[in-house]
């Protein structure tokens, strides 16, 4: 063991001397409370520590004991539907062990160690395998089967393989390596945070992550394996907006880091996910959700270190062939972490104070998402999807972190305060925002929705950006200065913003809307505002088009449910035809 000694104590950095010996990244036990620290920084024989908990009470002279290994979790079944603290601590054990408010240098495994999991190979006595290959099933939920992997690093056969219910510490499997050493593989394996768990093959996301929002799936979509970024004021809608991402995307697992963010928030997340139906399983949404909840007032550099915990789980689950959604709310509170141990540090700050690492450290973590070939001979692909808010001070977007956020993600989801106090939900403002996956998604909509769907949406953004011109001519002149056709623009870009865009995320059936309902929608407004046209060139007023019945029929067709969709909308849209048709012949009567 490396021991050293505290000379100085400053908020959650802690410099010991004596530490030759340790090496960067390694977990230590500060004082006799056994603090968790890690070293960041290396002088001689001193060494700088952040520590996971609080520091009060800490002083010169006290011991600090090195690990000798880096800051790991534990990944193995039982991590479904766990609550863990941003350096994977379950909460729940911990409140049994100190109550509300944990005490300091409390230690709790990570992975039950007691429950027993039925254990079902795939894999027989005599099998080659090689690092990655699934050796064996555990159900860990109604929704989840773990897969139990053969370690990196290991290859070799099978020298005896076990069937039954077993603890995860307890031996599965044996496999004999190249150099005939047996090596006993259990359910549970460790891995360092900062390190990115290894795959055969990086391949382009093509296939979209279907959220059942309309203003993302239409038109500013994000693939699985994509990245994403919600940047807003506060007050936008951040965090609701990834909840409903969290509940209805399409994803095997979702992984919820609450980096920094309110209690109160969190506590939101914690009561409701248990409750929410999963709508593609029926069972509770808990059963393929993990959540990391650090919250404001939990000690600065456990947020810093909640953000790789988060990544690397979800890796896990990646690498087992699963599409994997993870959400950090927010990446601006991780920065202020970095910001202030930089801080502590000494270090020259950047931008706003922020460290010169600052895009460096943004760019590692969302590189770790993508979609990629895993380990073993199996050829699974996995997935996995990094969406993480960032909250602008005063929603200035030219601060450091949103910059340097917007420089590696793909998908910018800018949320509007404008929108947000106007009641329009999801307030994501379809004139700032933008998603570089667009092309790939509209070949996929194309073939697996409709032929008519890329087509559609393209038609629908340019009436929006034209109503944002007009919308600048009728401030100066008035809306009565337009011509009939430009009204009609004005009509059906409304028409899309409030019926269309606005979702209601408390309502049944408005809260989630299929990839091919969101098709009908469009149609019937397009359709509404072709059939229209051809009205007002032969001659109908646009105030006549406006008090149509159907009007009112369009803006309530969102709340159809899916199951009545083609045929509602089917009658809809043969009622648009014919009223429209009944103006133009009354037109023609008169006339």
């Amino acid at each position: 063991m490396k021991t050293g000694t505290i000379v100085k104590v400053s908020g959650p950095l802690v410099i010991a001397e004596g530490m030759r010996d340790a090496n960067m990244f390694d977990v230590v036990r500060v004082s006799d409370k056994h603090l968790i620290g890690e070293i960041i920084e290396m002088h001689g024989d001193q060494a700088s520590i952040q520590v996971y908990e609080e520091t009060s009470g800490l002083g010169p002279g006290e011991e600090v004991v090195s690990t000798g290994m880096p800051m790991s979790v534990e990944l193995g079944p039982g991590l479904i539907s766990t609550i863990y603290d941003g350096i994977q601590r379950p909460l729940e054990k911990l409140y049994e062990v100190s109550g509300t408010n944990i005490h300091k240098g409390v230690e709790a495994a990570s992975l039950d160690r007691t429950k027993k999991w039925k254990f079902e190979p795939v894999k027989k006595t005599g099998d080659a395998v090689e690092a990655g290959d699934v050796i064996g099933i555990v159900k860990e939920t109604a929704v989840v089967d773990c897969k139990i992997m053969v370690p990196y690093g290991l290859s070799g056969t099978i020298k005896e393989i076990f069937i039954g219910d077993f603890t995860v510490e307890e031996t599965v499997c044996i496999i004999t390596d190249a150099k005939g050493n047996d090596v006993n593989v259990t359910m549970l394996q460790r891995w360092p945070v900062r390190r990115e768990r290894p795959y055969k093959e990086k391949q382009t996301p093509n296939a979209p992550l279907i959220t059942g929002q309309r203003v993302v799936d239409t038109f500013f979509p994000i693939t699985k394996g994509g990245v994403a970024a919600i940047p807003g004021p506060f007050g936008s809608g951040k965090t609701v907006t990834q909840h409903q991402l969290a509940k209805w995307a399409d994803a095997d697992i979702v992984v919820y880091i609450g980096c920094g963010e309110r209690g109160n928030e969190m506590t939101d997340v914690l009561n409701e996910f248990p409750e929410l139906k999963d709508p593609r399983t029926g069972e509770s949404l808990m059963q393929r959700t993990v959540l990391i909840a650090n919250t404001s007032d939990m000690p600065v550099a456990a947020r810093e270190a909640s953000i790789y915990t988060g990544i690397t789980i979800a890796e896990f689950f990646r690498d087992m062939g699963y599409s994997v959604a993870l959400m950090a709310d927010s990446t601006s509170r991780w920065a202020e972490a970095l910001r202030e141990m930089s801080g502590r540090l000494e270090e020259m700050p950047g931008e706003e104070g922020y460290p010169a690492y600052l895009g460096s450290r943004l760019a590692q973590f969302y590189e770790r998402a993508g979609r990629v070939v895993c380990l073993g001979n199996e050829g699974r692909v996995g997935t996995l999807t990094a969406i993480g808010a960032v909250s602008p001070p005063g929603g200035d977007i030219s601060e450091p972190v949103s910059q340097a956020t917007l420089r590696i993600v793909k998908v910018f989801w800018g949320l509007d305060a404008s929108l947000a106090y106007k009641r329009h939900f999801p307030a994501i403002n379809w004139l700032t925002s933008y998603s570089l996956y667009q092309d790939k998604v509209d070949a996929w909509a194309d073939e697996n929705v409709d032929p008519d769907f890329s087509a559609q949406r393209t038609e629908a953004m340019r009436l929006l950006q034209t109503e944002a011109e007009l919308q600048e001519i009728v401030q100066l002149v008035g809306v009565d200065a337009l011509s009939h056709s430009d009204r009609l623009i004005l009509e059906v870009s409304r028409s899309i913003r409030e019926d269309f865009l606005h979702q209601n995320s408390f309502h049944e059936v408005d809260t989630y809307t299929s990839l091919h309902k969101q098709y009908r929608m469009m149609k019937l407004i397009l359709t509404f505002y072709k059939e229209a046209g051809e009205a007002i060139k032969q001659g109908v007023g646009i105030q006549k088009i406006t008090k149509m019945d159907v009007v009112e029929r369009i803006g309530r067709a969102k709340y159809v449910e899916e199951v009545n969709v083609d045929k509602s909308y089917d009658e809809i849209e043969t009622d648009i035809r014919k009223e429209v048709q009944e103006l133009i012949r009354k037109e023609a009567d008169e006339l």
